[in-house]
Formats: structure tokens, sequence, C-alpha cells
């Protein structure tokens, strides 16, 4: 398909209504210099100079659908804490609504803290539970997918295993979408991929289809038989595997195979990539772009974003140059 076509769905973009579904997560960055090793164990001492609040997992999705241009619907799972104020303060600065967040006072917020120096990363640590959201919770989120799946173009599953995707809210959500006739698009977990029978497309990385298939190995044939294997088991339209460096593959029917080629010009960080290509291919399927289309978007979406330092998101003149470009 000419470029040209491509442009033509980006301009759909603006305004076309994204329902996301998982797990949220606020991405903590601590910046500042290294100048010595601290006497008490051979490790960096670092001057803290700064500190930014971003969004991540299933929020980092909704803000990479806003800055493409369209309209988020977010449904996920916040603890009653100072972390998940600290979400709520971030996501409203992004202009996304809170109407579809829900408190577990059994939980914490989910939050990744990562100390960066020099704009390289020296160590993470997670605050989280992992445990499934309660059947209350559960029963909560589906009449909230339920109330503004009418109004979507595209469902997202954001699954990051931290408890809001269980079987009861993908049954769900996958019965509520194929009764309104929308795309379900998942950016998979290995751990949960029963879950997406009857997804339209399932986006794993290739060392997550590889383990999920039961394969060893990373060459060529390893990851063609992975995705044909995963296509089969999860019954859905497409199986698209990211590949870092090497782009993507696309898997459909008929046992058709397609190589995407990567077109980043350089890799900083891989940070939310994976939300960028669902956030990408769900405005793309929802404006109508057959699939083989809205993986291409996709991929140029995450050229683009492999470039920047931590959870970054694109615009559509970017997406738009990138494409000029080739």
């Amino acid at each position: 398909m000419k470029a040209a076509a491509l442009h033509a769905y980006i301009k759909k973009f603006k305004g076309r209504k994204i329902l996301v579904v998982g797990d949220l997560i606020l991405d903590q960055y601590i910046w500042g210099p290294v100048s010595r090793i601290s006497p008490e164990a051979p490790v960096p001492v670092v001057n803290i100079s700064s500190e930014t609040l971003q969004l991540g997992g299933a929020a980092n999705v909704s803000n990479n659908i806003r800055s493409l241009g369209g309209r988020v619907d977010l449904c996920g799972v916040i603890g009653a804490d100072e972390a998940g104020r600290q979400f709520l303060g971030v996501l409203q600065g992004r202009g996304l609504a809170a109407d579809g967040i829900l408190t577990d006072r059994e939980r914490p917020t989910t939050r990744k803290t990562r100390i960066m120096a020099h704009n390289q990363q020296l160590v993470r640590f997670d605050m989280e539970k992992c445990h499934p959201i309660s059947g209350v919770l559960e029963a909560r989120l589906s009449r909230y997918v339920a109330a503004c799946i009418r109004s979507a173009s595209a469902v997202i599953i954001s699954d990051y295993a931290k408890g809001v995707i269980t079987p009861r809210v993908m049954a769900d959500v996958i019965a509520l979408a194929d009764r309104h006739k929308i795309p379900v698009i998942v950016d998979p977990k290995v751990s949960h991929m029963g879950y997406y029978k009857g997804a339209t497309v399932v986006t794993p990385n290739h060392l997550e289809a590889i383990q999920a298939a039961g394969l060893e190995g990373e060459d060529d044939s390893v990851l063609l038989e992975a995705g044909r294997q995963l296509y089969q088991r999860l019954g859905c339209r497409a199986v698209l595997i990211t590949r870092g460096e090497r782009g993507m593959t696309l898997f459909e029917e008929s046992g058709q195979v397609t190589h995407i080629p990567t077109v980043a010009r350089q890799v900083f960080d891989v940070t939310g990539a994976g939300d960028t290509v669902v956030a990408t291919l769900a405005l793309a399927m929802g404006a109508g772009a057959p699939i083989r289309q809205a993986a291409k978007l996709a991929n140029y979406a995450a050229g683009i974003v492999v470039g920047m330092i931590g959870t970054g998101t694109v615009i559509p003149a970017q997406l738009e140059e990138a494409l000029a470009r080739g």
C-alpha cells in the first residue's frame, strides 16, 4: 500500500475513541550525577537533582492514544495511597479522565522507580502486589466497559500481570467487543496467554512468543513456529510479534506471514515501546486500516519512540515525517 494511504489513516486518528483496560503504573524517575563510589559498599552515589513522574502500563497506552489525536476511556485499578494520588495528578495533567479508575484499598498503586545517572539507568525498584482483583472490582470494571464500549472504535487490553486482567474480565471484554463488532488488541503476558482466546490481535515480543509456545532458541525458524502455534491456539485474526531492532512479524489467516523491517534510526530506550505499538495499532484498525497496514503504522511509531529516553509518546506530525522518510 502506498504511503498516501497510510497518511490517510493517520488523518482519521483524530477524535477516534479507544477503550483501554489494564494495569495502571506510575513510572518514577530519579535523576542525578554520580561523582564517587560509596564507602559503605561498591555502589555509585547518586546526588539527586530532580524527579519526574510519568504514566506507565495501560495509562501510557492511553497517553499515546491521546498524543496521536485519539480519545480514551481508561479503566484500571490504583491503591488508596500517595502514589495513587500522584498517579491521578499526572493523569489529569495529561488531559486524561479518571472516570474508569477504581481504587483497591488492599493493594498499593503499582510504582516503578528508576534511578538515572548520566542518562543511564542504574537500578529499578518496584512497589506492587500482583494478586487478582476481587470479584467486586471485576464486576465494577465490567460494568464500566459495557457502558463505554458502545462509542469505542477498538479495545486495548494492556496486561502487565499486576492483577487487573483476570479470566472473567477478559471474557467479558471479548464478549462485549464481539457484540459491538469492534477489534480487541492485546499486549499480553505469557502467564495469561490462555485468557486471550477470541481476541482480534495479540502482540507479544519475540521472547514472549517463543516462551508461550514452549519452544527454545531465538532463530527465525523457532520464531515462525511460535507465531504459527499462537495463531492456531488463540483463534485470533492475527498475531503480531515485535522483534526490537529486527522489526515485526505478522501472522495472519491462511498461514500468511509478513516481516516488517524496523525503521528506527537509533535506539536509546525500549521502555513503553509496546504501549506505543498497541496504541497506534488500535487507532489504525479503529480508523478502518487492514491489519497489515495498521502494523506498518505501528512499526513506524515504535521506531520513533525507542529513540527517546523513558516512556515517550508520538504525535501525528512525527509519524507523518517518519512515513515521508520511508
